[in-house]
């Protein structure tokens, strides 16, 4: 006798259903790589580094925190954290370069993708994320001095989750249909005192719009009712919904380059992609658009009022 899974993977195989049309398709770091890199010579590290991340929209894919996405990348789903100390919002794994690492790139994160089904019909995956400052300095400091006979500088040396001052977040997905997917995040406090989280689940398109002329730009926008919904609509992927449980404030911007901070370059719109980053953690006024459309968004969270999220077609 077939299981759920066997029926799904034959409903795809035949087309009759699109299972694997959402997965884990996002990359945990798209910056540093060849994929990214336009420079002269060919110097990806160099040319689109860590902290261009944050500002600088990606051409040919998106990274996120335990992010999934369709098929193509048009529309992607991850998460945001903030402990209130970081200088940064927490949207993607950090790492060093070849030239910063002593034994060349590493990721230096701790991360755990725990379960998937072939359909990605279930999904679950698990961040600790330190409760205080994350010491990017010190991990790029201290590998730098260190030759390659030494042993590399891990995020676990540094001492920052000394006494247990973590969170556990764990995000969990189920498709209920192809289309329709429920999204459970929980997020344990493993330390001895109270600490702040902010959670962000965060829904955006990837930048095709701005590398061809008359390309469609898609949209995200809030609608109204007792429920906390963002609506995206999209040329090809037509209209999907990410409804939340609850009434979490929603955040918007656009997903393009903050070409102020980048090269000195005003900005055509105030609301780029480091919008959200500017309003929650530097409590910059006017990065958020009040007009609550854009194309990156976010529902800003504590944990005792996590939404239960759910994004499903028409």
């Amino acid at each position: 006798m077939s299981t759920a899974e066997q029926r799904r993977l034959d409903e795809d195989r035949q087309r009759a259903a699109h299972w694997k049309r959402w997965g884990p398709y996002l990359a945990e770091r798209q910056w540093g790589t060849v994929r990214e890199d336009y420079s002269a010579q060919g110097t990806a590290w160099e040319y689109f580094p860590f902290d261009h991340a944050r500002i600088r929209a990606y051409r040919w894919g998106e990274d996120g925190l335990g992010g999934v996405s369709d098929n193509h990348q048009r529309l992607c789903f991850a998460l945001s954290l903030w402990n209130g100390y970081d200088a940064i919002l927490k949207e993607r794994l950090f790492g060093l370069s070849n030239l910063e690492g002593n034994h060349g790139e590493d990721v230096k994160e701790y991360y755990f993708y725990l379960d998937s089904t072939p359909t990605h019909s279930y999904m679950k995956y698990l961040y600790k994320y330190p409760q205080r400052a994350f010491p990017y300095e010190l991990l790029r400091d201290e590998n730098r001095r260190r030759d390659r006979r030494a042993p590399e500088y891990e995020l676990l040396d540094t001492g920052i989750f000394e006494g247990d001052r973590y969170w556990d977040v764990m995000v969990e997905y189920a498709k209920c249909q192809a289309d329709d997917i429920v999204i459970r995040i929980t997020a344990t406090n493993r330390g001895p005192e109270p600490a702040l989280l902010h959670v962000l689940p965060s829904l955006w398109f990837r930048n095709t719009w701005s590398w061809a002329a008359g390309s469609p730009r898609p949209e995200l926008r809030a609608l109204g009712g007792a429920r906390t919904v963002i609506e995206a609509e999209h040329d090809s992927l037509g209209l999907r919904w990410l409804v939340c449980e609850g009434t979490p404030p929603l955040l918007f911007t656009e997903n393009e380059t903050n070409s102020e901070r980048l090269w000195g370059v005003p900005n055509a719109s105030p609301f780029v992609k480091d919008g959200i980053d500017a309003h929650v953690v530097r409590n910059e006024p006017g990065r958020v658009n009040p007009a609550m459309t854009g194309t990156r968004a976010a529902a800003c969270t504590r944990p005792r009022s996590l939404p239960e999220i759910r994004t499903c077609s028409s």
